[in-house]
């Protein structure tokens, strides 16, 4: 993956500079950013479609928040600041794992518990939010909150990569018996699936994603591209094949539009935040479409 990567960057840039692509193109952050946004894109869309499905939005939410903590302890315990990856992803999936492992022993509903567990991350954050404050710059914590195209290396890619084919490989072997766990558990069960173990599966997927975007999206912004996408896709899709497919296109096209407008505008605004905002821009036109559809059910066959 990374000799092809080197092998394509000097041909984007070429191009770039001939003017055949945007000029920012024959930067390397730029197009570092642009490889992550083909690769995030399509993986959270898909992901975010099972999200939607079992109704966990506010889990990635809570997961964006643990990366915070887990940042902060990652600088307190020496890892260097720009990629607490060790830290970053034990505390996180700990987190999420503790999350599932209570709610198979509890009678509380998901989101009581995602409400609690968001709550002791937050807690835990700001008991030591001031102390990591005073060590790095503050502007740090900020690229951890809200994305930055800047921040982005071959290590962040490298860490994305990985993390992205193992979200593939277990998505696609496990989509279909996913889909069913979550629509009627119990059917599931009765046809020898193993609706805990996919549970756990399904968390820890969604769990190294979200710490894998947060350089890109942001901490507490990547929870919307999860969900935004996928909320956009139902307006549109009329089966799970086609609801998958928009999800992962409109998240894909999001991420490559936020990162490239704002460049070539030259609008100083956070990667993140542009993101998620090109997301609600097909959010609102796909919610017109469906409501056109409603009104005249001819353009239903559109």
């Amino acid at each position: 993956m990374v000799s092809i990567y080197n092998s394509i960057m000097p041909v984007v840039q070429r191009l770039a500079e001939s003017g055949w692509l945007p000029e920012s193109f024959k930067y390397a952050f730029v197009f570092n950013s642009l490889v992550a946004a083909l690769v995030l894109g399509p993986v959270l869309g898909g992901i975010g479609t099972l999200v939607v499905t079992k109704r966990l939005a506010f889990f990635s939410q809570a997961i964006g928040n643990a990366a915070l903590t887990g940042v902060a302890i990652g600088i307190i315990l020496g890892e260097p600041y720009t990629s607490p990856y060790v830290s970053l992803f034990s505390f996180c999936i700990i987190f999420g794992m503790a999350m599932v492992f209570t709610k198979n022993r509890t009678k509380m509903t998901t989101d009581t518990l995602i409400a609690v567990f968001l709550c002791i991350s937050l807690a835990i954050g700001a008991c030591i939010l001031l102390y990591v404050t005073a060590k790095v710059n503050v502007h740090v914590l900020d690229n951890v909150l809200f994305g930055s195209i800047l921040t982005v290396n071959e290590l962040d890619l490298n860490v994305l990569f990985v993390i992205s084919f193992i979200c593939i490989f277990c998505g696609l072997g496990f989509y279909n018996r996913m889909v069913l766990s979550s629509f009627n558990p119990n059917l599931a069960r009765v046809r020898g699936i193993k609706v805990i173990f996919l549970e756990y599966l399904f968390i820890l997927m969604v769990t190294i994603i979200t710490v894998a975007s947060v350089k890109i999206i942001g901490a507490i912004l990547v929870e919307a591209l999860l969900v935004i996408p996928a909320a956009s896709a139902r307006n549109l899709s009329r089966s799970m094949r086609g609801f998958f497919f928009y999800s992962a296109t409109f998240s894909t096209l999001s991420c490559v539009i936020g990162i490239v407008i704002p460049m070539e505008l030259e609008i100083p605004v956070p990667s993140g935040g542009a993101i998620i905002l090109v997301a609600a821009f097909f959010f609102a036109v796909t919610t017109a479409i469906r409501r056109l559809r409603r009104a005249y059910p001819a353009l239903g066959k559109i």
